[in-house]
């Protein structure tokens, strides 16, 4: 395609003023959407500890169920990038359309096997638990799962706004569903008192609200660089559907084996019984916290990485990844000093028993020196070599990493070395040192510049 000179080049496009614009919004997504994680487990946990215990359980399980269509939205957003990158707008919406297609397939699939074998699923990856504990897992697995198309067509949609440089708009449609969120527990939880299953629902409405909202947007902006209109002219086209499943695929392996090793070594914490559970639920939660800033890094580097490569601008995709790793690690940083300073207040906004509210102390401020090291390297930079085509080795180096050192070394230092639960915090922060180096290397080594994406 003949690119005009009236266009704007892509260093122009990505100047600091648009990079901002693409950021904030993302961090405050970022933000909302671990706060709606947040305030579910606050306010299931005035019904008990077994209820916290439940709804960490499900979401664990839920995390590595939805990745089939988790993972096809990154390939459909680097797919569309990169199209984008091109200025070739009519490819960018037919593809929009071919991952839409797939991930309803998909979802529907997950949402059926959640239904059907959600009991068997929880003894899979928990073994023995206790038996309220069982129930109210069983009861939220149920509604969550009904989610899962909703949820499978709103972060398809985002990740299309996302490709184009509209965070605005996920970030607005994460404020309305987070008001909705604490409405729903409220009403669910508070005046019905119907503990677990309120959580659940209200989280179902929220993500039949989103998902509805941001298909209707995309089908009426018929002038954008994507749009779904005539998404019920199905029409399918292979090659694209080839170029989205050949990032999609590898991401979900690769993210499938680390929810299959976190959910391994999370089993750990049942040996030790529900204080245990309780700790590292609540730890999981104000951690992900930290988590937030580095996510919206990683979703922008798909996009403007994406973008370069597609318009075929190597030195801008290496400079604007270099601008974007180096914000994150000062944000990184700054959020995870906060955490690690203000734990003890933090940890009591949960309605825990003394004994797991110290655990949850030292899970979180030995993690927090961990994150502010590697985390930036480890689960950011990855996206620019999903975005450039070189999805398949950042599988290759996560799989190698999660084996070797987050599941066997968790099990070592827990059981054979005797320092018990905490030992599956000091693995995660090796395997973030351990896949910082080969993503750098990579990155460094300049391979992924040989990777295609869009072959036609």
């Amino acid at each position: 395609m003949i690119l005009l000179n009236s266009e704007p080049t892509i260093a122009e496009r990505w100047d600091n003023r648009a990079l901002f614009g693409l950021l904030w919004p993302l961090i405050i997504e970022q933000i909302l959407a671990v706060t709606m994680g947040g305030v579910d487990t606050i306010m299931v946990s005035s019904v008990g500890e077994y209820a916290v215990s439940a709804v960490n359980i499900i979401d664990n399980i839920n995390n590595l169920l939805i990745i089939a269509f988790t993972a096809l939205s990154t390939g459909g957003a680097v797919v569309v990038s990169q199209y984008i990158g091109r200025r070739d707008n009519k490819s960018s919406s037919l593809a929009a359309k071919q991952l839409i297609y797939s991930v309803t397939l998909i979802s529907l699939l997950m949402m059926a096997t959640a239904l059907l074998f959600r009991r068997p699923i929880i003894r899979l990856f928990y073994g023995k638990i206790e038996n309220d504990v069982m129930e109210a897992a069983a009861v939220y697995f149920f509604i969550t799962g009904l989610s899962y198309p909703f949820l499978a067509m709103y972060n398809a949609n985002a990740a299309l706004f996302r490709a184009v440089g509209n965070s605005k708009v996920t970030m607005r449609i994460a404020l309305l569903v987070n008001i909705m969120n604490v409405a729903g527990n409220t009403i669910f939880i508070f005046v019905l008192k119907i503990g677990v299953m309120g959580a659940a629902l209200s989280t179902l409405m929220c993500r039949i609200t989103a998902a509805l909202i941001t298909t209707i947007m995309l089908n009426r902006n018929v002038n954008s660089p994507i749009s779904l209109s005539g998404l019920f002219d199905f029409r399918i086209v292979r090659p694209m559907i080839r170029n989205i499943l050949n990032v999609g695929i590898p991401s979900g392996l690769e993210s499938s084996m680390f929810q299959v090793g976190r959910l391994l070594t999370q089993r750990i914490f049942t040996f030790f019984g529900t204080v245990a559970i309780a700790a590292n639920a609540v730890s999981s939660v104000i951690n992900s916290f930290s988590f937030m800033t580095g996510n919206a890094y990683g979703i922008a580097l798909l996009t403007i990485v994406g973008q370069c490569v597609g318009a075929k601008d190597t030195a801008q995709a290496k400079k604007q990844t270099f601008k974007i790793m180096k914000l994150a690690y000062i944000t990184m940083f700054i959020v995870s000093a906060f955490i690690f300073i203000c734990v003890k207040p933090l940890v009591g906004l949960f309605n825990l028993s003394p004994e797991a509210q110290n655990m949850a102390k030292t899970f979180l401020q030995v993690h927090c020196i961990s994150m502010a090291l590697g985390w930036p390297v480890s689960f950011a930079l990855p996206n620019a070599l999903r975005a450039a085509g070189d999805a398949r080795f950042v599988m290759l180096a996560a799989t190698i990493s999660m084996w070797t050192v987050r599941v066997s070394a968790a099990y070592l230092i827990t059981f054979v070395m005797g320092i018990g639960p905490l030992g599956v915090w000091l693995a995660m922060g090796a395997d973030f040192v351990v896949r910082g180096v080969f993503y750098c290397s990579r990155w460094v080594g300049g391979k992924w510049q040989e990777k295609r994406v869009i072959t036609d």
